[in-house]
């Protein structure tokens, strides 16, 4: 384990490292907040990336990435005149010990459920109670994300079901109304009115259905998200694998009965693609 002080050196050493390059670099300079903010994105998506693959070398090689970025909005604000490193770091620092009063104060807490419940609590209090549940989820998160997020805010405040298999009762219910509206496009045919009006209440009912399933996996301790993302991983091997077995033999996709395509995705299920 690193010392304080090599630590202390190392933080001291990237923001030295980063004022050269604000100064004696052409597009290092030429960075802005929103010039970064697409970069920032991409750059948490590859920490994410190495994480699910649980690699411990790309991780460390991402987390400076995602780091860098962090020293570089900070050094742009120092610039500025209105934030620098210290202004963020000070306001995180206190912003966890705000959060934490059963670390920092005499508060008690029985497990971390109710950590998550009090740190719900205080963060409404923040700004003299006209801090709403919802507003710290971001609109630009990905719906996916995005849904669990809120759902996860909400219960902090208590909203959810008492007992998890209830949730079990709307899922059902939510896909019911789904399968009736793509019944409803079916048997409209060809009027085009009555097919775009259907289309158009079937995917509210896809949204809920979604939804009441992204519910489920949050009461039962997962993460639709991560899910989601390793059935990709998962689904891209096992393409890729029937894509290059098919171009080995010479042939087509295209060319390929369902059952043929099959046989090969089960070989690489087989492989534990």
């Amino acid at each position: 384990m690193k010392s304080r002080q090599e630590k202390l050196e190392a933080f001291g050493r990237i923001l030295d490292i980063l004022d050269e390059l604000r100064v004696k670099c052409p597009w290092d300079r030429a960075q802005t907040t929103e010039s970064l903010r697409p970069q920032t994105i991409e750059e948490t998506y590859e920490l994410s990336d190495a994480i699910l693959k649980k690699d411990d070398a790309n991780i460390s090689k991402e987390l400076g990435d995602v780091f860098l970025h962090v020293l570089f909005y900070a050094k742009i604000g120092e610039e500025n005149g209105t934030y620098d490193i210290v202004d963020v770091i000070n306001h995180l620092c206190d912003k966890l010990v705000y959060r934490h009063p059963h670390v920092f104060s005499s508060a008690q807490v029985a497990d971390a459920a109710e950590v998550v419940r009090n740190w719900e609590q205080l963060k409404l209090k923040e700004k003299d109670g006209n801090k709403r549940v919802l507003s710290g989820v971001p609109e630009t998160l990905p719906p996916l994300l995005k849904a669990y997020r809120m759902q996860d805010k909400a219960r902090g405040v208590g909203f959810d079901w008492e007992e998890k298999s209830q949730v079990w009762d709307k899922v059902s219910e939510e896909l019911g109304e789904f399968r009736a509206e793509l019944e409803s496009m079916e048997a409209a045919g060809d009027d085009r009115t009555s097919a775009q009006a259907a289309m158009e209440r079937a995917e509210g009912e896809l949204g809920d259905y979604l939804f009441a399933i992204v519910n489920a996996a949050r009461l039962y301790g997962l993460n639709p998200d991560t899910a989601l993302e390793r059935t990709c991983h998962k689904f891209r091997q096992r393409f890729t694998y029937l894509e290059e077995h098919t171009i080995r033999q010479g042939k087509n996709l295209k060319d390929m009965t369902l059952a043929e395509m099959d046989a090969i995705w089960d070989e690489a299920k087989s492989k534990g693609l």
